[in-house]
């Protein structure tokens, strides 16, 4: 049996045959937002991912013993047979330029699902939700914070 060495490398650009004559393959969206939600956490300066409802959702989640992370949470995508379009909502740190993070996420989110899925991502869509001080957590005791004055 031949095989194509281009076929042998997985997620190569020149193989983004997702249809050919021996069938078809399917990325269901899930796996998608899951792909670009994993790669968006990868870059410095994301505190989070999602707006305020997921990321609420996903506090709620962490507090039960077992539960795994949700890494599609904050990641909406539409995904047809070739292409991809991927929307991001983010919780930023503070003091990152928040620019030069979006194109960050950009660049790792469309290398990681066209490597992984041989779709072509269209767009990447950003949405900045907010911006964390790392002293600001959540739970974090404000009452033993000094007070400025």
């Amino acid at each position: 049996m031949a095989t194509d060495p281009e076929r042998i490398r997985f997620g190569a650009s020149a193989s983004h045959d997702l249809v050919d004559t021996h069938g078809k393959t399917i990325i269901a969206d899930a796996v998608v937002a899951k792909i670009a939600g994993i790669a968006t956490r990868e870059v410095s300066g994301v505190h989070d991912v999602g707006g305020g409802t997921a990321r609420a959702v996903g506090a709620l989640r962490d507090r039960i013993p077992g539960a795994r992370v949700n890494h599609g949470q904050g990641i909406a995508v539409e995904v047809g047979e070739k292409q991809a379009a991927i929307d991001i909502g983010i919780v930023a740190e503070y003091g990152v330029a928040l620019h030069e993070l979006a194109a960050g996420i950009r660049r790792n989110v469309i290398a990681a699902v066209e490597t992984m899925t041989g779709l072509e991502v269209t767009e990447v869509n950003i949405t900045v939700f907010d911006v964390v001080l790392l002293d600001e957590e959540p739970g974090a005791d404000t009452e033993t914070r000094p007070r400025v004055q």
